[in-house]
């Protein structure tokens, strides 16, 4: 019997794992949408422990220790407010997120690469301006061409995306699991339809 006492006691923190806190800005809004802002419920509590920020939302199920015991956060708000970055970063995830998951030369999804518009060896740049998310056959096929010379063409020209754009393209991308407890936050300054 006090076998199976160790066994459940251990087996506890692991399940307490899949209880991610939704992050919010002092705003009430989500610090990112793609990806989600999240934080294990460890940060969560720890951050409420020392006052930074305010739960919202809990789970039913509740995290102890010898002097207290908690119920777990599912959504906490910031208590500063955290200012956006204005500058987004030329990351692959970013570029792809841009181009919504989609080949800039035939919509296919996955398998994604990126290629230069205008070839490195023309002269062209790795910049947002020039470069755009491309399946592998597609990528392939264009090689070191132009466009013109392959028979291509681009489904949208590539620009430096403002970071409300990508934020708002990151919505459109809900991740995998969404908790009851975070949907009043996610879309709540979308548009009511009438």
């Amino acid at each position: 019997m006090q076998a199976d006492f160790r066994t459940e006691f251990t087996r506890a923190p692991a399940a307490l794992k899949q209880h991610p806190a939704l992050v919010l800005n002092a705003d009430y809004r989500p610090l990112s949408y793609y990806p989600l802002s999240l934080w294990p419920w460890q940060d969560a509590v720890k951050a409420a422990f020392l006052d930074r920020v305010d739960i919202v939302a809990e789970y039913d199920e509740v995290a102890r220790s010898p002097s207290m015991e908690i119920r777990i956060p599912s959504v906490v708000v910031l208590k500063d407010y955290v200012k956006p970055q204005k500058r987004v970063a030329f990351t692959r995830f970013n570029l792809f997120l841009r181009d919504e998951f989609r080949c800039q030369y035939c919509g296919a999804r996955g398998d994604l690469t990126f290629d230069h518009v205008v070839p490195r060896a023309r002269g062209g740049v790795t910049s947002w301006e020039n470069v755009v998310a491309a399946c592998s056959k597609c990528n392939l096929r264009k090689g070191a061409r132009s466009l013109r010379e392959c028979g291509m063409s681009l489904r949208k020209p590539p620009v430096r995306p403002a970071s409300e754009n990508l934020r708002n393209m990151g919505r459109r991308f809900p991740p995998n699991h969404l908790h009851d407890t975070w949907i009043d936050f996610l879309y709540w300054d979308t548009e009511l339809e009438a």
